[in-house]
């Protein structure tokens, strides 16, 4: 029973992902996030967003300045739950600590994906009744 279980989870997940690749290429390209790299000059309000399909898990990492200058970051997921603040840290420190954050998050969520077309690839080959 949890292989069909494990089927179905994969399948639903590579389904999310088909649909999002499928949605990406139907749309306008999106210009290259240069513009949401630039970094403000007091560093307040400096964000990126970390990959994925959906909104509701989707990371955001936002720096903010305190009165007293010192800065935090903010990291949310999605857009219902309250923030982890990071801080205090220097501009720099906080700008490199977003960047740094999305990048994992974007190496995480590339290697997940391939996982996952690896699996499914699997899957599909094991339903046509092959061998790996």
């Amino acid at each position: 029973m949890s292989k069909s279980l494990t089927e179905h989870a994969l399948a639903t997940i590579a389904s999310i992902l088909d649909h999002s690749e499928s949605t990406r290429k139907a749309q306008k390209p999106l210009p290259e996030e240069k513009t949401a790299t630039l970094v403000p000059a007091d560093a307040d309000g400096y964000f990126k967003l970390g990959p994925g399909p959906m909104e509701a898990i989707r990371f955001k990492w936002t720096v903010r300045r305190a009165d007293n200058d010192d800065y935090f970051v903010e990291e949310t997921i999605g857009e219902n739950l309250p923030p982890i603040v990071s801080g205090p840290m220097t501009m720099e420190a906080a700008v490199k600590f977003v960047d740094d954050r999305e990048s994992e998050a974007r190496q995480r969520f590339e290697q997940l994906r391939n996982e996952m077309a690896g699996r499914t690839a699997v899957t599909d080959v094991i339903g046509q009744g092959g061998e790996v």
